[in-house]
């Protein structure tokens, strides 16, 4: 069965708490149930990864490039977090691995602060969902799906 992976950057674990007006009430284990019910109406493992460390997500993105290229991974579902305006690390770990990004923001990132409205990832994403609220991440698997990207 292909996977997609879902990664969430700093902060995402606060979903549901931080911010609310910005990021809404759903929690990130919420967002994960979405993500595991979209996989399972769609025949796809979901492997879901938050966390606040930029050097665990490079790793996870280069052992993804692998399995890209193996043939067993449609792609990755990456919300950033505020990585994506800071992260030119990141940003080369998803091109040097050839991985299918679609770059995904519950927030609408340019209906907020100008520093937002850049993203260093975009650049290098297959797509880019954002202000959709926690539905883009549902969209942003579904188009991987779609795309059946394979090498």
């Amino acid at each position: 069965m292909p996977t997609v992976i879902v990664m969430n950057g700093p902060n995402l674990n606060l979903l549901g708490t931080r911010e609310p007006t910005h990021y809404g009430s759903s929690t990130l284990d919420d967002v994960e149930k979405l993500c595991r019910a979209v996989g399972d109406d769609l025949a796809l493992d979901i492997d879901f990864l938050q966390s606040n460390h930029e050097g665990v997500l490079i790793d996870r993105i280069h052992a993804a490039g692998a399995d890209w290229r193996s043939g067993s991974l449609l792609g990755a579902v990456f919300n950033p977090g505020a990585y994506a305006h800071t992260s030119i690390a990141l940003r080369d770990a998803i091109k040097g691995a050839e991985l299918p990004v679609i770059e995904m923001h519950v927030s609408n990132v340019h209906r907020r602060e100008a520093f937002r409205h850049h993203s260093y990832i975009s650049s290098v994403a297959t797509g880019v969902i954002v202000g959709l609220g926690v539905k883009g991440y549902e969209l942003a698997i579904r188009s991987l799906a779609d795309q059946g990207e394979q090498p």
